[in-house]
């Protein structure tokens, strides 16, 4: 649909909306930022592709010195090795006879591979599916205390990664514990406090497992919230950030830094949307509904395009965008520029990223994992 706009100057404003947009000069910028603290406190960078979903980010993220990419799903795994990325982990168990003949075939030709486990019996199945001439990455999942997946307890990651290491078609690789709940404590401080205790019980953990001759390589996990307290802390080796490349209206509410300070990662994901009514006072219609951001949590915010003001869903379709006057500030056919509220459910909504460099369409990428979803 957009194709003929790549490289016309001012084309942005040609785009059918509701699009999914790009700041490639925002992106490139957080994806260089996050390398280098990374690299400057020597740990590995594995970023999430749940964020982003994309083949051509990956790369980007690889090209800056990523060792890979985590994926949440086994088909975004799928999807992102079909497109040359290696490295790839899964972060969470793959269990189903369907999922486990798909993890096996992916292992065959996706160099680096590797996945969570919880408990004996799925590792004894993921070795039935690899071989000791192909082996297949293994890390013991430690559960945070969400009770979401992981084992709760040093005896029982003994216990696995003993398990894992009797199977000659297993790599033992290491734990995986992310703290998921924490990553949006807006106060600095409370968060900080919250993953330092987690961190002082992963230590504890890591200790028995290494004088059960079972110490692990590869310690990872955190994400954008924690980073820099993950990266002070120095327990992970290996940082799974994922909306970092993004950032969205639930980052910006959090204290990335301490003392208050705002995150030094700038947003580059938006949606543009047009007004399509602007008949009423003190309020214009957008274009973009439900259908076009994730809605488990707050409606999008205004970034550009018109006067500050509340946006209100108004149906699947349309959103309403309210000020004082704002219906004789802008007319029908304006674009007004939203930010996402949540960036990884928002993105599975679009087939399609469009790349800005200023007003200017400069490459559309697909969202090569999107809908991936097992």
């Amino acid at each position: 649909m957009h194709g003929h706009l790549i490289g016309r100057q001012g084309s942005r404003l040609d785009l059918n909306t509701p699009v999914l947009v790009i700041d490639e000069a925002a992106l490139s910028a957080n994806i260089e930022r996050m390398a280098a603290l990374a690299k400057a406190k020597g740990v590995r960078l594995r970023p999430h592709a749940k964020t982003h979903k994309s083949v051509e980010i990956a790369r980007r993220q690889v090209a800056a010195g990523a060792v890979g990419v985590c994926c949440a799903k086994l088909g975004e795994a799928e999807a992102l090795a079909a497109g040359g990325i290696e490295g790839l982990h899964v972060t969470s168990p793959v269990v189903a006879a369907p999922g486990l003949k798909r993890l096996g075939e992916l292992n065959k030709v996706s160099a680096g591979l590797s996945v969570v486990a919880d408990d004996p019996r799925n590792v004894d199945a993921l070795a039935k599916i690899a071989t000791p001439e192909r082996p297949l990455g293994v890390f013991v999942d430690i559960d945070p205390g969400i009770h979401r997946t992981g084992v709760t307890s040093s005896e029982k990651a003994v216990e696995l990664a003993r398990r894992i290491q009797s199977h000659a078609a297993l790599r033992y690789e290491g734990v995986q514990m992310y703290c998921g709940r924490e990553q949006h404590i807006e106060s600095f401080a409370e968060r900080r406090a919250a993953i330092a205790e987690r961190m002082d019980y992963l230590r504890a953990i890591l200790a028995d497992l290494e004088a059960a001759g079972a110490k692990p390589a590869i310690v990872t996990g955190g994400g954008t919230g924690t980073h820099l307290i993950d990266l002070e802390l120095g327990v992970l080796n290996e940082l799974q950030v994922g909306s970092y490349i993004f950032m969205d209206d639930q980052y910006a509410a959090c204290e990335l830094g301490a003392d208050g300070a705002a995150s030094s990662f700038e947003r580059s994901l938006f949606v543009e949307t047009r007004v399509v009514s602007a008949n009423s006072p003190g309020l214009v219609t957008l274009d973009g509904g439900f259908k076009a951001f994730a809605t488990e949590g707050k409606p999008p915010t205004p970034a550009a395009g018109g006067p500050q003001g509340a946006v209100f869903f108004m149906g699947d379709e349309h959103s309403a965008l309210v000020a004082p006057g704002i219906e004789q500030a802008l007319a029908i056919g304006d674009m007004v520029r939203l930010n996402p509220p949540h960036c990884d459910p928002t993105v599975e909504h679009y087939e399609s990223y469009h790349l800005l460099r200023g007003d200017t369409l400069v490459d559309i990428w697909p969202v090569s994992a999107r809908g991936r979803a097992r």
